[in-house]
């Protein structure tokens, strides 16, 4: 199957409007219709029910849908991945949030650095869980991430397990106790991923959301690691005994066959255990 009849498919079952499909994708709707038509006959299913007025997903077209964004991001990769490689002077890119790497980044460098198999790496700054997408569209080769995020394509090594504080205003009615649970936060287990990305969203890094805690904002969960690396005045750190841990995992494309990359992986998890062994 060739790319272009997907990329045709996409856009429509994107838009479910034949007409803003085809302004989308630069043509005219007849012959996008056409090629619709013929991906179906092909595959011998109806990827569309279609009516005067309305145009929506079979099941078969659902399944479609998600098989052909993985395929397309991977072709579009391929050529991202091609491209660098064919750069006079290689590098690796790696994805991570700023604040978000458990204090592993420099560490991982160093090691890093040591292997036979290393070149330069450029860390690339990135929003709250945009690591994935970067790694699937091949513009990073290897990312930190926290977990939860969307594993499809992608392999991963746990690097850190943290238990959670709490992040309180030093005036915050709870920060006279030694110790919280998820109660007194008015939250349940099932909330806590939620309630991750609503705080997440209240600043734009870690610098930002502790003013905010500071001024009685909020109250972000965060992994046990923030209270040693980042004491600010107003700001009080309590553990939360029930709150699921903070998972940080180093992820890569599965389909990669960079030694750079798995010289990377070694490194951090090396550096990561190294970390587990030492006394607390």
């Amino acid at each position: 199957m060739e790319s272009r009849p997907l990329r045709y498919f996409v856009a429509v079952a994107e838009e479910l409007n034949f007409a803003r499909a085809a302004e989308r994708l630069g043509i005219s709707p007849p012959p996008l219709s056409r090629a619709i038509r013929q991906l179906e006959s092909e595959m011998g299913v109806a990827l569309f029910e279609r009516t005067t007025h309305s145009v929506a997903l079979t099941p078969a077209g659902a399944v479609l849908l998600a098989e052909a964004r993985i395929a397309l991001d991977a072709l579009q990769a391929a050529e991202r991945r091609a491209q660098r490689a064919a750069a006079s002077e290689p590098k690796l890119i790696l994805a991570i949030k700023a604040d978000g790497d458990g204090g592993l980044l420099e560490p991982i460098l160093a090691r890093f650095a040591s292997e036979q198999a290393a070149v330069p790496v450029a860390v690339r700054l990135c929003g709250w869980h945009e690591q994935p997408r970067l790694l699937r569209q091949g513009e990073a080769d290897a990312a930190l991430v926290h977990e939860p995020f969307d594993h499809t394509g992608l392999d991963t090594e746990t690097l850190t397990v943290e238990p959670r504080v709490a992040a309180l205003a030093a005036t915050h009615p709870l920060a006279v106790r030694d110790s919280l649970v998820l109660a007194d936060l008015g939250l349940r287990p099932g909330d806590l991923h939620r309630y991750l990305e609503e705080i997440r969203g209240a600043g734009r890094d870690l610098a930002q959301l502790l003013m905010l805690v500071a001024l009685g904002d909020v109250v972000p969960l965060l992994p046990a690691s923030v209270a040693a690396r980042y004491p600010r005045p107003g700001v009080v750190y309590r553990p939360v005994t029930d709150a699921p841990p903070a998972v940080l995992a180093i992820a890569w494309p599965q389909q990669s066959r960079s030694t750079a990359t798995a010289a990377l992986v070694r490194a951090a998890t090396s550096v990561a255990d190294a970390g587990r062994d030492r006394p607390a």
